[in-house]
Order: C-alpha cells, then structure tokens, then sequence
C-alpha cells in the first residue's frame, strides 16, 4: 500500500483559493460530480475499507487504511484504475460484498507541481480543499503562499470530520446532494 501525505483546510472561500491558484500558475485539471461506494471488509476490519469511485472520467477501487488520523501521512491506499464503475459494483456483489454506503462530492482540481488541490464539496458540510503532496514540507512550503485561518488544518478524514468537527454522525446509507438517508 501507498501512504498518502495529505492535509485538509476547513471551510475556506472557494472563489478566493481558485483565484489565487491560478494567480501562482497552478494548473486546472477538472471539475467533477465524484460518485463513490464504500464496503467493508468480511469480517470488518476497523479503519480499513474498499472504496470504489468514479467521477465520469476515471472509475478506481481502492483499498483505504486509516493508520493515524492525527498525522499528514496516516492513510495508506492501493488503488487500482477499473473500466466500468456498475459492472465493477456487480462483480464485488457477486464476492459477496454489499455497499455500505453510496456517497457523492464534487471537487475541482488543480495542480500544482507535484502538489494535487482538491476543492472538495459534499452534503450537508462547509466547502473545505484537501491538499496532497509526496512529503509534509511540500504542503508546508505550498501552504506559505495563501492566507486562512490555520486553526481550520486538519489531518481527519471525511468521516471524522462529519463526527468530529460537525457533530453529524457518518451512519448514511446514501449521501448524496439529493438524498441523504440513514
């Protein structure tokens, strides 16, 4: 697995990070309406879970680890590009494997070296950016071009973020910017 080293920024001003992502050169890559299915492992393993993904474009089943939720490079992840998200759903159906959930966000990306933005929007919380980069001084030295509230970093993941900062609990069978059912 590969461990990612990536940090969150809450509630920021989207149109004042785009406009100031362009203004360094940073590059648009797209902007997406993120469809995801998440399960769990037989028998559940706390904190790791399969994840597949699409956003119209590119469809990946990833296998998420969450090592230190505290910490920039607390998640691992082995991911994998598949061709087709439905038949794809169908196959980890057929293994015996039954969504737990079916989540939507949209994200706007852009690039920036190597340095991945993402500004990601999801229901029934703040507009926050994930920013990911192959070491923490990377985002360090990134983060030294904008200005925000530095008590908004965090190293949580989605769900913590739902329990932890909103206080909503993450117990939804969908997700969506439609429907969110429990």
């Amino acid at each position: 697995m590969n461990q990612e080293t990536e940090i969150r920024i809450l509630e920021i001003k989207q149109e004042e990070w785009i406009a100031k992502l362009e203004e360094i050169g940073a590059i648009l890559e797209g902007n997406w309406l993120q469809k995801r299915k998440v399960y769990d492992f037989h028998p559940v393993i706390e904190n790791k879970w399969i994840r597949l993904r699409t956003n119209g474009k590119t469809t990946t089943l990833a296998i998420k680890e969450i090592t230190d939720e505290n910490i920039a490079s607390g998640t691992n992840e082995l991911e994998i590009e598949v061709s087709d998200f439905e038949k794809t759903a169908q196959i980890l159906e057929e293994l015996g494997y039954h969504y737990r959930s079916l989540e939507e966000n949209k994200r706007i990306r852009y690039r920036y070296n190597n340095i991945e933005i993402d500004i990601d929007t999801w229901p029934l919380i703040p507009t926050y950016v994930e920013i990911e980069a192959p070491t923490e001084k990377e985002i360090t030295d990134f983060l030294k071009k904008f200005t925000f509230d530095k008590g908004k970093i965090t190293t949580l993941g989605v769900q913590s973020i739902y329990e932890k900062v909103y206080q909503i609990p993450f117990d939804f069978k969908v997700l969506t910017f439609e429907s969110q059912i429990k």
